[in-house]
């Protein structure tokens, strides 16, 4: 594998781009100049924010006029054609141009895209949306977020092999832990389908990963697991839960902080410790989801993020690359 990674880049796509987007690549690349991007959109838009602190020899701009919207649905943005920004960034990568795609756009259109152009791995039957939450003891692997909302026994048993893979790529040093997310601890909680993969997963003995059996909501953030897996319909419930209780309490305690005299002064003395504990929750840091099962990754920023959080992003996709993720999950499917 070459030493340069080659990001395909979606310049289009989320809010405030391609601003952002380029603001985001020049923020990555001073600590990643290992890097080349192959940014896709349109030149002139795309020029103006270009400064001179990238490399000229770290980028290429290959233009185009179409875009897929954010209103699109994913049937129309397939057939907006091959000369959108998002279907030629992927198409670098099924062409091997390019190591791995990104993009801030149209989630929906991004994997229907995604999955009319790049194989899926011999095996796998789904591809699960991955994504990385903070915990106390680190961070965790969390799927599936929404890309399969009725799942088998065995795209269930898949994801915890995908997720397990995914964490030692992005973490080669700590292994992967396993949980499946239940409404109770005990073996007889749950559906047939979770009781059926409890079963399964217990049986399987390998090196790859340890699973630790069931785990309940109010447990995700304890780290004492770090690959959680779920259905497309329970994690993402537990994903916007999760988003919206972060809010409400960061929330709270800005109105607490505000609210009088006593609150002002409070935080001024605490103000190192406020700014630990915004940044514990930032979603920034935690930005770049990952759709796994295809035979090439596929990065997913959030739409609204800044460039900080597209940089983060960019991020992911140097450590899947350089950790082999698809590499680790052809090895253990099989």
């Amino acid at each position: 594998m070459s030493n340069i990674i080659k990001i395909a880049v979606d310049a289009m796509g989320g809010d405030g781009s391609p601003k952002k987007v380029i603001d985001g690549i020049i923020h990555h690349y001073k600590k990643n100049n290992n890097t080349f991007y192959k940014i896709f959109g349109d030149q002139e838009k795309i020029s103006k924010f270009i400064s001179n602190s990238l490399n000229k020899d770290a980028f290429e701009i290959i233009h185009t006029n179409e875009i897929v919207e954010g209103t699109d649905t994913p049937l129309a943005a397939a057939k907006r054609g091959k000369n959108t920004s998002m279907w030629m960034a992927i198409d670098s990568v099924k062409n091997k141009k390019a190591d791995v795609i990104i993009s801030a756009g149209n989630t929906g259109a991004l994997f229907v895209i995604a999955k009319l152009n790049l194989k899926m791995i011999e095996n796998i039957d789904k591809p699960a949306l991955s994504g990385l939450w903070p915990t106390k003891k680190g961070m965790s692997v969390v799927l599936d977020l929404g890309a399969n909302i009725e799942c088998s026994d065995k795209n269930l048993i898949d994801f915890a092999i995908m997720g397990s893979s995914l964490f030692k790529s992005l973490f080669p040093n700590e292994k992967p832990k396993v949980a499946l997310l239940n409404i109770g601890s005990e073996e007889l909680k749950g559906n047939e389908i979770i009781k059926k993969t409890y079963q399964k997963l217990n049986q399987i003995t390998n090196e790859d990963f340890e699973f630790k059996g069931f785990i309940e909501g109010n447990h995700l953030m304890d780290g004492d697991v770090n690959v959680i897996v779920a259905d497309g319909f329970t994690g993402n419930v537990a994903l916007k839960t999760a988003e919206g209780t972060a809010n409400f309490i960061t929330s709270e305690l800005k109105q607490a902080m505000a609210s009088s005299i006593f609150g002002k002064l409070g935080s001024l003395i605490s103000i190192n410790s406020l700014k630990k504990f915004k940044k514990k929750l930032d979603p920034r840091l935690y930005n770049g989801a990952i759709l796994l099962g295809l035979d090439s990754p596929v990065i997913k920023s959030h739409g609204g993020t800044d460039y900080f959080g597209f940089s983060n992003s960019l991020s992911v996709c140097n450590k899947v690359i350089s950790g082999n993720l698809i590499q680790k999950i052809k090895q253990k499917i099989n």
